[in-house]
């Protein structure tokens, strides 16, 4: 009994601590950028809503509603398009004092553009005191939908047309690859995002490069004017090397270049004013996370100057993962009960006391997770049953361990009636292997082939991986069979785990600690004992 509590105590402490360390207030640095942020991209599109269907029409009732929020943080908005509603935009900005940076779309579909620029052309007639810039085109040359010609033809028209400055927008580099556009626009309107760049950008210098590329930019462009029409930060999502989406590095990078834009006198807007769930089809969860605000139009993710907590619910989760703990120590407790007449396996307690720690600082965070990363009816069904398996596994081994039970081969939990193990912990124990594996399979091969919009699972297989690794270590050499399914998974995971290293550099901290849980379960599934054909 000694030993459980003092298992549990010391792993409650950490629990704590560890989520009152994560969940801390990041304080901003002291910027002035003045009471608004100066412009945000808009796009009113909520909850289910997405621009890929046709049939989708935002009301006036729900854009009067996202100004009105939004007047409260800047003073002007751009869009992109006046398809879906969004040419109701200009007549409601003005009640609000808004100016708008009014978009038009162009593709390769010739009949839509035509509509686009003549929409879009009556509309700048009719609301010159609101829309103060147009921008034709949207990085349809970094597409490839037009080519620079017919995109300098559809500038100069509109030019021709409207009475306010006409601009297109691209990311920076192929605005240097098309110089000759310069001639046909007011003034040059780049994306820089740090995030996306071929080489990712780390939060710690994002302010630094976007202000670089300003330079390179306005050195190539002479007499031009330079906006920067996209710069933004994601706060959820997989990291890109160096660069991690968090809601504290998103406050910290945009005040950062606001502050630097505000000292340098030139202009910026911020993409964008609320998250976009539909994104994530096309970009994965770090997609749908680029928005100042939520988006169910909850309060701003941030304040101007004040801090950020990247886990603002840390108390909860740290009462959470004491009652996981709890129930981790117990289970060990009643397991030890049961065989009381066996002593226990060196170590117990020390590898309890892990286990109830992992569980409390993994599942927590996994529950967390689960609605930013799930996407869809198998995305949700895939991230539950990833939770599922985080917080049962912990409890079956930290009971296994008090027993000293070991974990079933692979034949032994999925072959005939004659070959399953009749010991129904190591049984539960090797269900639960398999499904690790299939899991960490999918992950693994996810990461090699199709790597680009994949998060990285590493709460859920920590708490998954982890007990499993104990259970194994803890129960000595035993039996060692064939075991050609287990090596085989065993073998997929160890050569994905270095791949995924090299492919996604060593300062993705993610990437590194999905690659060693790979590892470390293919170690425990190469020298799983009684292992069978």
């Amino acid at each position: 009994m000694k030993n459980a509590v003092g298992a549990l105590v010391a792993s409650v402490a950490v629990i704590v601590a560890g989520w009152w360390w994560l969940g801390r207030p990041v304080a901003m640095p002291p910027v002035d950028v003045g009471a608004k942020i100066p412009c945000v991209s808009y796009a009113p599109f909520a909850a289910d809503q997405t621009p890929l269907r046709d049939d989708t029409r935002v009301t006036a009732a729900q854009i009067e509603a996202d100004l009105a929020q939004l007047a409260k943080v800047t003073n002007c908005v751009r869009t992109y398009s006046i398809e879906h509603g969004v040419d109701q935009v200009p007549a409601i900005a003005a009640k609000y004092g808004l100016k708008v940076l009014q978009g038009i779309w162009l593709s390769r579909l010739a009949d839509k553009n035509r509509w686009q620029i003549d929409t879009a052309i009556a509309l700048a007639k009719r609301h010159p005191d609101v829309i103060a810039a147009v921008i034709v085109g949207n990085e349809v040359l970094l597409r490839g939908e037009l080519s620079a010609v017919q995109l300098g033809d559809f500038i100069r028209e509109v030019k021709a047309a409207v009475p306010m400055p006409v601009t297109y927008a691209d990311v920076w580099e192929f605005w240097l690859r098309y110089r000759d556009l310069v001639n046909a626009v007011d003034f040059v309107t780049v994306h820089i995002l740090p995030y996306w760049e071929d080489f990712p950008i780390a939060a710690d210098k994002a302010a630094a490069h976007t202000d670089d590329i300003r330079r390179q930019v306005a050195a190539s462009f002479p007499g031009k004017d330079i906006l920067i029409g996209e710069f933004g930060w994601p706060s959820a999502g997989r990291m890109r090397e160096g660069a991690l989406p968090s809601p504290s590095n998103q406050a910290r990078v945009i005040q950062e270049v606001l502050a630097l834009a505000a000292r340098q006198n030139y202009r910026v807007n911020i993409i964008e004013a609320y998250d976009q769930p539909w994104k994530r089809l096309m970009e994965g969860t770090v997609g749908g996370h680029w928005g100042l605000i939520p988006a169910d139009r909850s309060e701003p993710k941030f304040v101007l100057g004040a801090p950020v907590s990247d886990h603002p619910f840390w108390r909860w989760q740290a009462a959470g993962g004491a009652v996981l703990a709890f129930a981790v120590v117990a289970a060990a407790r009643l397991r030890r009960r049961v065989a009381s007449s066996l002593p226990p396996p060196v170590g117990t307690w020390a590898s309890v006391f892990v286990l109830a720690t992992v569980a409390g600082l993994m599942v927590p965070w996994t529950i967390a997770l689960v609605p930013l990363e799930s996407l869809g009816p198998g995305g949700w069904a895939r991230w539950l049953a990833l939770a599922a398996l985080a917080g049962t596994t912990p409890i079956i081994a930290a009971a296994a361990l008090a027993g000293g039970d070991r974990i079933a081969g692979f034949a032994a939990v999925v072959g005939g009636r004659l070959e399953r193990t009749p010991d129904r912990l190591a049984f539960a124990l090797g269900a639960l292997a398999v499904v690790a594996t299939l899991f960490a399979i999918q992950t693994a091969l996810g990461l090699t082939f199709d790597a680009r919009y994949r998060d990285f699972p590493f709460a859920p297989l920590s708490a998954a991986i982890i007990p499993l690794a104990t259970v194994r270590l803890m129960a000595g050499a035993g039996r060692t069979g064939t075991g050609t399914a287990e090596r085989l998974a065993a073998a997929i995971l160890a050569t994905a785990s270095v791949y995924i290293v090299f492919n996604e550099n060593y300062a993705n901290w993610q990437a590194l600690w999905v690659a060693a849980l790979l590892l470390v379960l293919g170690v425990t599934l190469w020298r799983l004992p009684d292992g069978r054909s």
